[in-house]
Order: structure tokens, then C-alpha cells, then sequence
């Protein structure tokens, strides 16, 4: 049998070195306010005059730190002691709750533009008794002469008989905590990698889309969630009659094999694997094309992803058509970014001279004018107003090239 050994140590205190047999634990207390504010804005201030002492005007109640709190104005103030000679300002705990600690500040904003505002704040600097805590529903913190009224009425306050408080509440909460007593590593969603397997064995498609003669299956359910257009086209009341093979029109293959990638994926393809060109022309191409399709078929975020993917790949040879296309999908941040990049000397003349300028002045008209103001608020008139040639935005160049294909 082993041995049973017995320390005979003093064991009525730990010991202070670091060979403790004693383990140790941490726990850590942290105190913070959540923060949120609330504009409050009085019309009609006049009317409201002679209300009576102790009547009050409330805010909606609005939400800070889990309570509800709502502004109170008193036009004739809150005590009778004052004769209506302040007007009182408070804010209150709207909610239930005991022992809500919180900072407050209560702000008539000056309406003049100079930024005077009259102004009560806890926030940002020491306070004696520490935060202010409201006991029960009902509960005010403020000022029962916030203002006097006939300063009030003469002062940058007061406009178009209208005023504007601001209310900001940090709720004070505390809490604690201690280690973690697990380990459990937590991978990554994968949803997008499973739909994509789903989508590449084949398995219980029910609709195929004909493109270009070449024939694609997909699963009903899965389009429908991810877009509205495939919702109503499939289940809507004025559902495509055939939906066992359906005919897609003026897209083209790679294009629609990128849009069902992303469906299921939820991620954009390897571009070069589907055009088999290695070049930033075709992947700008791709994206262009790809841009068009996602707005047709409702897809926000694949839509915002070829937008930022255009505006990374920006270039003298595509800015035109990329910027057609921006507005006739109403990709606002795309055409800026495209206006700017034309609009700088050393681009304008060059992309001027390319097939997509030329298309972009047919198709977008209006745009031309957009442009114009932007080339004239750099303060550079001279390479539009020179009218050499092809140099001119009103001139006239053969070769146009409406739409570029992928392949």
C-alpha cells in the first residue's frame, strides 16, 4: 500500500510567498454610466404662459440604462413661493425602479448660433455625494428657478416663440466579474460553405434557369429568402407560369453563375476562375455587369459590394461606363467617387477620349452637367473649353461600344 503523508506546518494562515498551496482567484468590479440624451423642443412658449404654478408641459418618455425618463417644464414655475417669476425645469424617472443612480444635465440651447447655453451638468466634474439617486417612479432632479422669465423672454433662448431643452442621463451601473471557468472554442458560422455544397451537389433542385442555352439549377426556397425579386417571381401571385425552367434574359452566363454563387455563399466568386482572364479590366467588367444584376434582383449587399469593388478599381479606361452605370442604378457614392476622378486635369482629357465617355454622354446626358460643375470647382476651364476634336464634351466620335461582354 502507498504511504499517507501528514504535513505538520502551521496551516492557521497562508503563506505570503509565491509557493502558496492556496489557489488564487480574481474577480473585477467595474462601474460605468450608460449615456443617452433627449431634445425637447416647446412650441408656442406665449400660450403657454399662465398654465398656473405648479402645471407642467412633459416630453415624451425616452430610454437610458433600461429606465424611462421624461423632461417636465413648468412655464409658471414649480412653488408658489416664487410668483411665477422662474420658470422650473426637472427630469424624472418615468419608470419603476428604486435606487437609480444617475448623472444629469439640462440644457436651454441658444438659438442664435453663438453657442451660449445655458447649462446644469454632473458630467465632468467631481462630484461630493456622488451621483444623484432617485428613490422611486415619479423621482426629479432640476431647478425650481431654472430661469427667470423675464430674461428668458428677451434672450437668444426664445425663438420664433419656440424653445429647445436638451436633456442628457447617465444611468450608473455596476458590475462585477470573475474569471471564466470554461474554455470552449466557438468556429465561425459556416452557413454560406454549407448552402454552397447544397448548391454544387445538386441535391433537391426543383427550378433550372435557362442563360445563353445553358441550363443552371437551384432550390426555390433558398432564392426566395435571399431576394424579393425570386420571391415574387416563384411564389407571388403573378408567378412566372413555367417555373420548372426559367428563361433569363440580358445576362450573361458568367454573370448569373456569380449571382448564384453569391445566393448561397453569400460571398462574391473567384472572378478570374469564371471569365479565364487574369486582368483588372475583367474584373472591373465582372463587377459592372454583376452591379446591375444584383439591383435587378433586390441584393443589397452583394449591390454594395460591386460598388466598392468599382470604386477601388476606378481607371481611365472604365470611369465613363462604371459612372453611366452608377446612375442608372443609383449608386450615389459610386458616381461621386467616379465625377471626382474625371474631373481632375490630368484624367479628364484621357477619359475623353475613350468609347465609354461617349457612351455615357448618350445614356446619362444630365451627367455631363454634374461634371461640368465639378471640373469647374477645381478652377480648370481649360481642357473643356479648348474644343479641339475629340477634347470637346459636346464632340462627336465613331466606334462607340454600348456594352462590353465578358467573354
Amino acid at each position: 500500500m502507498g504511504t499517507v503523508r501528514v504535513s505538520t506546518g502551521d496551516l492557521s494562515k497562508p503563506s505570503s510567498t509565491s509557493s502558496s498551496p492556496f489557489p488564487t482567484t480574481t474577480s473585477t468590479s467595474r462601474t460605468e454610466t450608460i449615456n443617452g440624451s433627449h431634445e425637447f423642443k416647446i412650441g408656442g412658449y406665449s400660450l403657454s404662459k399662465g398654465v398656473g404654478i405648479g402645471k407642467y408641459i412633459a416630453s415624451d418618455t425616452f430610454f437610458v440604462g433600461g429606465y424611462a425618463w421624461a423632461v417636465y417644464f413648468y412655464p409658471d414655475g414649480k412653488s408658489a413661493e416664487d410668483n411665477a417669476a422662474y420658470v422650473s425645469l426637472f427630469i424624472a424617472l418615468a419608470s419603476e425602479g428604486t435606487d437609480v443612480r444617475a448623472l444629469f444635465e439640462l440644457s436651454l440651447m441658444d438659438q442664435s448660433g453663438k453657442e451660449n447655453h445655458k447649462v446644469h451638468t454632473h458630467f465632468g466634474r467631481a462630484l461630493e455625494s456622488g451621483p444623484y439617486t432617485l428613490k422611486y417612479r415619479g423621482s426629479m432632479w432640476g431647478y425650481k428657478r431654472f430661469f427667470k422669465r423675464t430674461q428668458l423672454e428677451t434672450s437668444d433662448y426664445l425663438k420664433d416663440d419656440t424653445l429647445v431643452i436638451r436633456c442628457c442621463v447617465g444611468v450608473v451601473k455596476s458590475q462585477t466579474e470573475g474569471p471564466k471557468t470554461y474554455t470552449i472554442a466557438v468556429p465561425p458560422s459556416d452557413i454560406g460553405q454549407q448552402f454552397g455544397r447544397l448548391l454544387e451537389s445538386g441535391r433537391g433542385t426543383d427550378v433550372k434557369f435557362e442563360v445563353d442555352g445553358e441550363v443552371y439549377a437551384a432550390h426555390k426556397l433558398v432564392l426566395a429568402a435571399r431576394s424579393p425579386v425570386f420571391r415574387a417571381q416563384l411564389f407571388g401571385p403573378m408567378k412566372d407560369q413555367n417555373t420548372r425552367c426559367i428563361k433569363v434574359e440580358d445576362i450573361e452566363v458568367p454573370v448569373f453563375k456569380a449571382l448564384l454563387h453569391f445566393i448561397y455563399w453569400d460571398a462574391l466568386p473567384d472572378v478570374e476562375e469564371l471569365v479565364c482572364l487574369n486582368s483588372k479590366w475583367a474584373s472591373t467588367l465582372m463587377a459592372q455587369h454583376l452591379l446591375a444584376a444584383a439591383d435587378r434582383y433586390a441584393l443589397e449587399r452583394l449591390r454594395l459590394l460591386c460598388e466598392a469593388k468599382l470604386c477601388e478599381d476606378i481607371a481611365i479606361n472604365t470611369v465613363a461606363t462604371t459612372l453611366a452605370l452608377a446612375e442608372q442604378h443609383q449608386c450615389l457614392q459610386l458616381k461621386s467617387v467616379c465625377l471626382k476622378f474625371i474631373a481632375l486635369p490630368e484624367n479628364l482629357k484621357a477619359v475623353m477620349q475613350t468609347d465609354g465617355f461617349e457612351y455615357l454622354k448618350e445614356s446619362c446626358p444630365f451627367v455631363i452637367t454634374e461634371l461640368l460643375q465639378y471640373v469647374a470647382r477645381i478652377g480648370e476651364h481649360s481642357v473643356i473649353s479648348c474644343g479641339h476634336g475629340n477634347e470637346s464634351l459636346d464632340g462627336n466620335m465613331n466606334g462607340r461600344r454600348v456594352k462590353q461582354r465578358l467573354h
